[in-house]
């Protein structure tokens, strides 16, 4: 099996005073054991005494085992690889800073993962020859990427190179500058960069209840139903459909949640004002919001169980009680004497 356990940067240690992401490993006499997340989980010490500026009274209700936060590296022993952390300095600067660079770095680390493991590599020197001179190039391996989904084809990862040193015949050292990345890893790197950071779009829903006695009021809710498809555009087209009378969902499909659910607002402000025309009515049960994929798939399940339900037949609708007055002999009751 390839080594899959690699640092996500190239330093060995972080900086001093900078702010790492870490996790609570175990509680000692003096202070807290951490693993650092973004280097391959080293070991590093919280003591106690850098828990909080505050005066201290429960030092379980400032740090458990397991959690995962922020802290700044306060010194570095490379020789001995200690690392001494602190949870008190972190300023929210600090941690929105680390959140958003380990979000990220967790993203390209599990990117690089799946290429290891689908080449049957090991993982360091993947990062060694793809992400490491991408962060150095772009500032993160994660902006190289947007860029790859943005264009394909661009030279970003044709432009990667890497030194292969070589003993020759003559025993002879022979150093070759090779591509760093073959036309299979970069086509199997392509599409999953692609796959993972293509945006999903957000599927927005409204329920309403729409309703109109008028004579032809079935043909005022067609045309309310067309106002408010008429309200959508290309980027948010509106469809509205008949649940089960008078319940009928509006809903998009839009990248920007935000427009999404302004749309949909729009189209039954539309529907609304013109089924109001003709004396009819419209009361939203359920505003415009994202809905998940699974709260998507168990509402159309239930539309299609209210659909077989309107089209079942009663069981005793041609029975003998239905028809009039079954029976009864009308002679009997004087009707049929005169």
């Amino acid at each position: 099996m390839p080594n899959l356990e690699c640092r996500m940067y190239e330093a060995p240690f972080p900086e001093v005073e900078t702010a790492v992401m870490i996790q609570v490993k175990h509680l000692a006499e003096l202070g807290a054991y951490v693993s650092l997340l973004e280097y391959n989980n080293i070991e590093g010490m919280i003591l106690y005494s850098e828990l909080s500026r505050r005066r201290i009274r429960s030092i379980p209700s400032l740090i458990k085992v397991g959690r995962q936060e922020p802290a700044v590296v306060l010194r570095v022993d490379h020789d001995k690889g200690y690392i001494d952390l602190s949870k008190r300095r972190v300023s929210h600067h600090d941690r929105r800073t680390c959140e958003d660079r380990y979000s990220k770095s967790k993203f390209v680390h599990s990117i690089m993962r799946h290429l290891a493991e689908t080449f049957h590599l090991d993982l360091e020197p993947l990062y060694h020859r793809i992400a490491w001179p991408l962060y150095r190039t772009y500032g993160h391996a994660f902006d190289a990427f947007k860029l790859i989904v943005a264009d394909p084809d661009a030279a970003i990862l044709d432009s990667l190179t890497y030194d292969l040193t070589e003993t020759g015949p003559d025993d002879q050292e022979v150093t070759k500058t090779l591509p760093a990345v073959t036309p299979e890893i970069k086509d199997a790197l392509i599409k999953n960069i692609r796959r993972r950071m293509t945006p999903q779009p957000h599927k927005i829903r409204a329920d309403i209840d729409m309703k109109c006695f008028q004579y032809d009021g079935v043909l005022h809710i067609q045309e309310a139903m067309r106002k408010a498809e008429a309200a959508g555009n290309k980027d948010c087209p509106v469809k509205i459909k008949l649940v089960a009378a008078p319940l009928y969902v509006l809903t998009t499909e839009t990248l920007d949640k935000h427009q999404g659910i302004s749309v949909l607002n729009n189209a039954i402000k539309a529907c609304g004002e013109t089924i109001e025309k003709h004396k009819g009515k419209l009361v939203v049960k359920e505003a415009p919001r994202a809905v998940s994929e699974r709260e998507d798939r168990l509402f159309m399940d239930d539309i299609e169980k209210l659909k077989i339900a309107n089209e079942e037949v009663d069981g005793d609708e041609d029975s003998e009680e239905d028809t009039g007055m079954g029976d009864v002999d009308l002679t009997k009751t004087g009707v049929g004497s005169q």
